[in-house]
């Protein structure tokens, strides 16, 4: 089991790491050895997650979530298989973490009178700057 919080714990079989040749320099092992890894995690059928969290880390991953509800983490950003395999469950656990968090709710606050007062003297004084510009009178 991977511990994420003191209440949410994923079991490691719903967990699928696959692993992929790296992009970018490493010279000659970038050829030979597959170092990057692709973990997948099922989101949507997930049986340790509730559906409030699965909700907001679907919504979180973005593009890292596919069509299927699949959460797809790449790590290359080492250059061996077992730090880049770190890297990714890092990653999940941060990722489930902070969908943990419930976002505290938005508490509507209201405009100061005196914030009024200067919003409309300052769109009178820039009314009446706007006003001298009109055309001049015509003289015959």
């Amino acid at each position: 089991m991977i511990r994420i919080t003191h209440h949410i714990a994923i079991d490691e079989s719903e967990i699928t790491e696959s692993f992929i040749r790296a992009s970018g320099p490493g010279g000659q092992n970038v050829n030979k050895l597959a170092t990057a890894v692709q973990l997948r995690f099922d989101v949507r059928h997930s049986p340790s997650l509730p559906d409030e969290l699965r909700a907001r880390l679907e919504q979180i991953a973005g593009r890292r979530l596919t069509r299927d509800g699949v959460l797809v983490i790449t790590a290359q950003r080492y250059r061996t298989q077992e730090r880049n395999r770190d890297d990714a469950l890092t990653r999940l656990i941060e990722l489930i973490r902070a969908a943990a968090v419930r976002p505290t709710p938005r508490r509507p606050t209201r405009p100061t009178l005196a914030s009024k007062v200067r919003r409309l003297e300052g769109k009178k004084r820039r009314g009446g700057i706007k006003a001298l510009r009109g055309a001049k009178p015509r003289e015959e």
